[in-house]
């Protein structure tokens, strides 16, 4: 990975090339992060840097945290993730990563936790088909059917059944960047990214690209 950043999902909307053609794209308020620490192989055992995201309130934050942002001389950041980069070794504590890093075209990764929806039932969580409403069959309808058959008189793992749907990481890869205002901060990605507005993202360089 060569590239990474912290940032909030502000929404969607539409962008209009000179071609005619309508994109719809994310926008993301990306950055500025701080670097907050920096481990290295010798002390550490690997090699990353500690981006910092969003202003936080000190009353907000344990004294653990305080010490911490005390010591690199950063002011409180609500947001802390580690960014294993190749080139981590370039970095020092303080210096400040801004949107720009990426550019139009480039091909990312996108990381957040999607809308939750509580507890679920199997019909609306997997999609499943509604068992038979007429000739008799009931009286439940919204059930998922068998669970299996007698031997092993088991229910095996993974089955799909009623549960949490949603409110979990979720990674959507290789998303193009289309537009990037670094005055702003902001990066205008193609398509969805998950999570609701406001929700917080952890963006980097395409494993795949």
């Amino acid at each position: 990975m060569k590239k990474g950043i912290i940032g909030k999902k502000i929404g969607m909307t539409q962008i209009f090339l000179e071609s005619g053609e309508v994109i719809p794209v994310t926008i993301i308020e990306a950055g500025p992060c701080p670097v907050v620490q920096k481990k290295t192989t010798e002390t550490d055992g690997y090699d990353t840097i500690q981006l910092g995201f969003a202003e936080v309130a000190e009353k907000k934050v344990t004294n653990p945290i305080k010490g911490h942002f005390k010591k690199a001389n950063i002011t409180l950041k609500r947001h802390l993730k580690e960014f294993r980069l190749d080139d981590a070794a370039n970095y020092n504590v303080g210096d400040e990563i801004k949107a720009d890093i990426f550019a139009a075209g480039d091909k990312i990764d996108v990381t957040g936790t999607s809308k939750g929806h509580g507890y679920t039932g199997a019909i609306k969580r997997w999609n499943l088909s509604m068992l038979g409403q007429t000739h008799g069959i009931g009286p439940i309808h919204r059930q998922s059917g068998s669970m299996g058959v007698i031997d092993p008189a088991r229910i095996f793992k993974n089955k799909k059944m009623a549960g949490q749907w949603g409110n979990e990481q979720v990674t959507i890869l290789n998303l193009d960047v289309v537009k990037v205002d670094a005055e702003k901060n902001i990066i205008a990605v193609k398509g969805a990214v998950p999570g609701a507005r406001g929700g917080i993202v952890f963006i980097r360089d395409s494993v795949k690209a």
